[in-house]
This record gives structure tokens, C-alpha cells and sequence, in this order.
């Protein structure tokens, strides 16, 4: 628990093959619950994920029996989808705030409290990155994305109704129990366009959101790949 809340994990992974396992390694010791979904990986995912699953829960001893419940979708359904399945469950199980860690290891777990305090707080139920709010937040990121992000985010913000976010495209988020029961959930676009899309059905549920400044560093060191073909996802964005 953080901040006498219960707190879980989604973790969407996909071909992440020596990535979703230190994760899982590395999951803040205040975590109740994590949600790793293999969405329909052709690699070693799902070897690597039960693993880290087992080892992680041999040791843990917290408010549920285990920490990290392993789940795997028979065919690739997007990372929303993923997210989706997790927020399913942490719905399910009535967890006061579920954060996203993406499963190729990019966002850094020693800042996931920021994402969590505005809930703690009570001043918003959605809080999602955003590297836009200092210069020296956006400077590691490619020149290619960085375009990208700025132009998705104004088109969502059009979109979307929330005129004082930036960087939609950010899925380091935190979402809390009453948002998950209110917002239509099960109809969020399950491709890469699901960040836009949820936005929109947060607005629509009236939900309060909030940005958290978010470094870019952690995310773009060596090693760092994207699964984003911007052909095939701008035309998605609506």
C-alpha cells in the first residue's frame, strides 16, 4: 500500500523478451498487485514472464497471496488491450490507483509515487507524463518522435476537451477505482491509438486529470526500441 491506498501494476508486454522480467524485478516494494499481460508474443515473453512471476512471489508477503499475476492473451490485441485486461482485473479487485509500467522496461519505477500522490491528494483520478514541461525532459528523445508526439498531442487535446495536458501520447499513467468504474472502459481502442481515445472517455466520465513532469532519459538509453510504425498510427488517431 501507498498512502493507505492499494496500489497495482499493469505491465502490457510484447516481444519483450529481456526486458518484461527486470520489470517485474523491479517493482516498488509498496506494489499490491501486478498485472503482466503477454499480448500474443512470438518470442520467449511468456517464459520470462512466469519466472520473474514465481521468483517475485516466492518472497512476497503483502496484502494479496501473490504479487504479480501472470496473464496471456492468445493473439496480439494492441497494447491497449493489454492495459485494458489489466485495468479489468485491478477493477475486479477493487485496487485504489493502477499505474502502466510498459513491459520493454522505459519507464522508471523510483518515480511512481508522483503518479500516484495527485490521487492520494484527491485532486485528480488520471495522471499521466508529461516531458513537454521542461526543455531538459524532451531533449533525449528522437527528433522523429518528438514531431510526432507534439502534433498527436495537440490533435488530442482538440479531441479530447483536455486543454491543459500535453504529451497524450505518455503512457506512463496512474488511474484511480472510481475513474475505472465510471469511464467505459471496455470500449477503449485496444491499437496505439488507446492513449487518445481513453482520454476522450475520461472526458466524457468527467474524470480530473493532471500531468506529472517526466524525464525522458530513463526512457531513450541504449538498447531503446519502439513497435510504433507512426504510418499505420496517425491515420488510427481521431
Amino acid at each position: 500500500m501507498y498512502r493507505n491506498l492499494t496500489v497495482a501494476v499493469v505491465v502490457p508486454a510484447y516481444n519483450e523478451e529481456g526486458f518484461v522480467g527486470d520489470v517485474i524485478d523491479d517493482l516498488p516494494a509498496f506494489v499490491d498487485r501486478a498485472y503482466v499481460v503477454d499480448d500474443g508474443s512470438t518470442d520467449a515473453t511468456w517464459n520470462e514472464i512466469r519466472e520473474h512471476a514465481d521468483a517475485r512471489n516466492a518472497t512476497h508477503d503483502g496484502r494479496f497471496d501473490d504479487l504479480v499475476v501472470p496473464i496471456r492473451h492468445e493473439s496480439n490485441r494492441g497494447v491497449g488491450g493489454a492495459i485494458k485486461t489489466g485495468y479489468q482485473r485491478a477493477r475486479e479487485e477493487e485496487i485504489d490507483a493502477t499505474a502502466v509500467l510498459g513491459g520493454d522496461d522505459q519507464m522508471d519505477p523510483r518515480v511512481l509515487t508522483k503518479y500516484i500522490d495527485p490521487i492520494a491528494d484527491g485532486v485528480a483520478d488520471y495522471t499521466k507524463g508529461n516531458r513537454f514541461s521542461r526543455s531538459d525532459h524532451w531533449e533525449r528523445m528522437p527528433r522523429f518522435r518528438l514531431l510526432g508526439n507534439v502534433v498527436l498531442s495537440y490533435l488530442t487535446k482538440i479531441a479530447s476537451g483536455y486543454w491543459g495536458t500535453m504529451d497524450s501520447q505518455n503512457g506512463y499513467t496512474a488511474i484511480s477505482l472510481q475513474a475505472l468504474q465510471e469511464t467505459d472502459i471496455e470500449g477503449m481502442y485496444e491499437y496505439y491509438g488507446y492513449c487518445n481515445d481513453l482520454l476522450v472517455r475520461l472526458n466524457a466520465a468527467d474524470v480530473r486529470v493532471a500531468d506529472v513532469p517526466r524525464s525522458s532519459e530513463y526512457a531513450y538509453t541504449e538498447g531503446w526500441k519502439s513497435h510504433i510504425d507512426y504510418t499505420e498510427y496517425i491515420p488510427e488517431c481521431r
